[in-house]
Formats: structure tokens, C-alpha cells, sequence
């Protein structure tokens, strides 16, 4: 009977490990934020993780926005161009990268660059008992090391964002207008008439949850990685793989939202 029942009871037990990890990051999750209220930690800290996921991300997000926005410029033109509309070509690369392609693929960016850092950053500090320490010593390790990066990831990722339309932009209006000759009165006129602030908006209010959910998974996975090399680097595999999964299906509730 023992072995019938075999395929059922490991069924249970993978549900029950998967609940039980859910619980713990929504547990997670929760007391960060509450920390964050109480307590943010110093304002010392909290730079210094800003400079580390919003300044030094500053040469990737610049460089995958200018391709990505000179890429919307070339396809954007060969599209339009066969209803007659090449005018209208400010209006798509702005809409796309303000609305969209902005917050996604900055976040995305910033993900496997920072978010894979602090995962591994907070799984050497378990694995070398140095969190087991400071709670020895009665500090709490949520407001020196995790209440820091999610106040930090909130601030620079709509920042980060912000600059990606920017220089997507423009990137779009350099094949545009210099590459293809669209007119560029045209590429900002229509630009700033279609261009409205529910669109700006909608970017910032992505790329501020987009930052919470970098902090959380990151910081999640760092707390409770497996023991030795091994377990650090599973942890930081598994922190930007779940990342990218949650940001883009996030994207996709958030913006069924804000339409």
C-alpha cells in the first residue's frame, strides 16, 4: 500500500514545501516594509546601496536604451512608412519605451546586474554566520542590511527608468531623423501631443514596484540560501530567474490596470 500511495505523498510534500515558502516570503515581505516604517535604517547606508544599484547601473541602462530606442526608430519607420505615417514615428518610439519597454527592460537590467549582487552580498553574510552574529549582538539585520536596498531600489529604479525614455529617445529620433530623414518637428510634435501624463505615470508607478520586487526576491533569496558555494549560487540562479518571471507577469497585471 505504501508504495501506491508513494506518487500522492511526494505530490504533498513538494505542495506543502512550496506553500510553506510562499508564506515565508509574503512573511518577508511584509516585516521588510513594516521595517521601513519604523525603522529605514541610516541615511548613510542608504546611499551607499543607491550608488550601488542606480550609479554604477547608469553604463548599462544608458547603452541598452540607446539600441533598443534606435531599434523602435528602424522597425517604427518601415512599419509606418506603409500607411504613409513616418511622421507619427515620435509618437510609437515614446509611447512604447514611456509606457513599456522603459520600466521592463531597465528593471531587467538592473536585475541581473544588482539583483544578483545582493543575493549573493546577503548569502556569503548567512553562509559565514555574520547574520547569525549581528542577531547574537540584539542588531536586527533588516535595518542594516535589507530595509537599506529596498529604499534604495525604490528610489533608483524610476530614476534609472526615467533616464532609459530619455536616451531611448532620442536613440529613435537619431535612425529617425538622422538615418532615415523622418522630419524632426514632426518627431517631437507629435511626441508631445499624444504623450500624456497617465503615460508617465504608468512608468513610474511600474518601475517603483518593479524596484520592491528586485529588493524582495533578492534580499529573500540572500537570507535563506543553502549552506556552502553551492547553496549562494543556486540562490543568486534562482533569485534573477524568479525576478524576471515575476516583473514580467506583473507588467502584465499592472498595465490591465492603468489603461
Amino acid at each position: 500500500m505504501c508504495g501506491v500511495f508513494s506518487p500522492v505523498q511526494a505530490l504533498g510534500q513538494i505542495t506543502i514545501k512550496h506553500v510553506r515558502d510562499l508564506g515565508r516570503m509574503g512573511w518577508f515581505i511584509l516585516y521588510s516594509l513594516y521595517m521601513i516604517a519604523r525603522r529605514p535604517g541610516r541615511p548613510r547606508y542608504i546611499l551607499k546601496q543607491m550608488r550601488f544599484i542606480g550609479t554604477k547601473s547608469l553604463f548599462v541602462i544608458v547603452l541598452t536604451a540607446a539600441f533598443t530606442g534606435m531599434v523602435l526608430g528602424l522597425q517604427g519607420y518601415y512599419t509606418l512608412a506603409k500607411f504613409g505615417s513616418e511622421g507619427m514615428l515620435g509618437t510609437a518610439v515614446a509611447l512604447s519605451l514611456i509606457r513599456e519597454l522603459g520600466p521592463v527592460l531597465s528593471a531587467l537590467m538592473v536585475t541581473g546586474r544588482a539583483g544578483s549582487a545582493i543575493t549573493a552580498e546577503i548569502g556569503i553574510m548567512r553562509i559565514s554566520e555574520q547574520i547569525d552574529a549581528m542577531e547574537t549582538m540584539a542588531l536586527d539585520p533588516f535595518k542594516y542590511l535589507i530595509t537599506p536596498k529596498f529604499i534604495a531600489a525604490m528610489i533608483s529604479l524610476p530614476l534609472l527608468c526615467a533616464l532609459f525614455d530619455v536616451v531611448g529617445i532620442y536613440g529613435g529620433w537619431l535612425v529617425g531623423v538622422k538615418l532615415l530623414g523622418v522630419n524632426p518637428g514632426a518627431y517631437f510634435y507629435e511626441m508631445e501631443k499624444s504623450v500624456e501624463w497617465r503615460d508617465v505615470y504608468s512608468g513610474i508607478v511600474k518601475s517603483f514596484s518593479f524596484g520592491i520586487i528586485i529588493a524582495w526576491i533578492g534580499c529573500y533569496k540572500g537570507y535563506f540560501s543553502g549552506h556552502g558555494a553551492e547553496g549562494v549560487s543556486r540562490a543568486t540562479t534562482e533569485s534573477v530567474v524568479l525576478t524576471s518571471v515575476i516583473i514580467l507577469v506583473w507588467d502584465y497585471f499592472l498595465t490591465s490596470i492603468l489603461l
